[in-house]
């Protein structure tokens, strides 16, 4: 190959690839792409700590991060919420992006109950929302739409039963989980976070 026809070669094989980069930050998830979802939230209706009722149509077009916990729990949950700090202080700013604490033992965690374990977190509760409910509507959530728990669970007797799931499921604005975190490690909290924000950012 001559010089000349090299060079050229070479001229538009760097105007192609300046071209590519100039689409990808002017059009967003241009080149990417994207992951099947995990599972998609279903519809639900639950209850938060100040007695309002919060449903998968409050979430729309939001991003948040599900977990399970209970009030008086002193294994794993007092760990996970801590990790959820990090979170919440990394949004706690942003209007699109929430956090949905669900109790899985409803019979003890009240709506007053939730109540005065959010006031004792000393965050947003409009940013954090702490939630109570049915018990087998907030277990259908988990395994289901959440995926965080097996539900073939759900073939048990609903009394026999009791989540304690570290996990954290991220849902994207339209409604699909994206990707499941373990909420007991923060190199994994770090990479949800990483991925929110790119979450934010898509249309």
């Amino acid at each position: 190959m001559s010089k000349k026809k090299l060079f050229y070669t070479g001229f538009f094989i760097a105007l192609a690839l300046i071209f590519y980069f100039a689409l990808t930050q002017l059009i967003p998830g241009f080149g990417k792409v994207k992951a099947n979802p995990v599972s998609t939230v279903q519809p639900f209706s639950f209850t938060n700590q100040d007695g309002q009722t919060v449903t998968r149509e409050n979430m729309s077009g939001k991003v948040y991060v599900a977990e399970y916990f209970f009030t008086h729990c002193d294994g794993i949950c007092p760990t996970m919420n801590n990790n959820m700090r990090l979170v919440y202080e990394e949004f706690k700013n942003d209007s699109n992006f929430l956090i949905l604490s669900h109790t899985c033992d409803p019979d003890r965690d009240s709506v007053a109950q939730m109540k005065y374990y959010a006031d004792s977190m000393k965050v947003d509760t409009k940013k954090w929302i702490f939630l109570t409910g049915r018990k087998d509507s907030l277990y259908k959530a988990a395994r289901v739409s959440y995926t965080i728990d097996d539900p073939a669970n759900n073939l048990k007797s609903i009394d026999d039963q009791f989540i304690h799931s570290q996990f954290w499921a991220l849902v994207d604005k339209n409604g699909d989980v994206r990707k499941i975190y373990d909420g007991l490690k923060e190199s994994e909290v770090n990479k949800m976070i990483r991925l929110a924000k790119r979450l934010l950012k898509e249309k």
